[in-house]
């Protein structure tokens, strides 16, 4: 049995009804706004998998150097202090803040806000709509988001308070402050 949603009609659920359906569709990738609207994404493709695991595998390994946090996949929700329930393609929360949440609270759409988020735009996905959920990320208490644009070779940087930075063709990205001495080689994510 499948579903097709008209352009323009959104479905509203609320968090028990959310956490069922995403349970019952782990194939799919679902995420919930602010509003209750259910927002569905297709799965990646190989070629954005492709650069979500060079995001990712760069940050695991500079976090199990340091060990200052946990490194979360694309396929962790967190329910932000609005209700809403996002799924950043990478993102990593400081340890002490992880370790003070209840054990079964992880085990759950944790209610917290990463300390970093990252996303990058597959073919699919309207720029707008990536800089409106970068918006949300900052105002739910991120301290640091990359939004990265394949398409056009650009990073927005998102920090709290300040408007975001637009790089053109960078090289590679720090980790700032919130990621202590990481730097993002952009080679494989940003460049063919």
């Amino acid at each position: 049995m499948s579903l097709t949603i008209p352009r323009g009609v959104r479905l509203i659920v609320d968090s028990n009804d959310f956490a069922g359906l995403c349970a019952s569709n782990r194939d799919l990738r679902l995420e919930q706004a602010a509003d209750g609207g259910l927002i569905v994404m297709a799965p990646a493709s190989p070629d954005s998998g492709g650069r979500e695991n060079e995001l990712s595998f760069p940050l695991t390994a500079w976090n199990k150097g340091k060990g200052l946090g946990k490194v979360f996949s694309p396929s962790s929700g967190f329910t932000f202090p609005n209700a809403a329930v996002r799924s950043p393609d990478a993102s990593w929360i400081r340890r002490e803040r992880w370790e003070a949440l209840d054990p079964r609270e992880r085990k759950r759409f944790s209610h917290i806000a990463p300390d970093f988020v990252a996303e990058i735009r597959s073919p699919s996905d309207g720029l707008p709509d990536l800089q409106a959920k970068m918006a949300e990320y900052i105002d739910q208490g991120v301290r640091l988001g990359w939004l990265i644009d394949p398409t056009t070779q650009t990073v927005e940087i998102h920090r709290p308070g300040r408007p975001p930075e637009r790089l053109e063709k960078p090289k590679a990205l720090s980790g700032e402050d919130v990621l202590p001495d990481f730097t993002l080689e952009l080679a494989e994510i940003l460049y063919d």
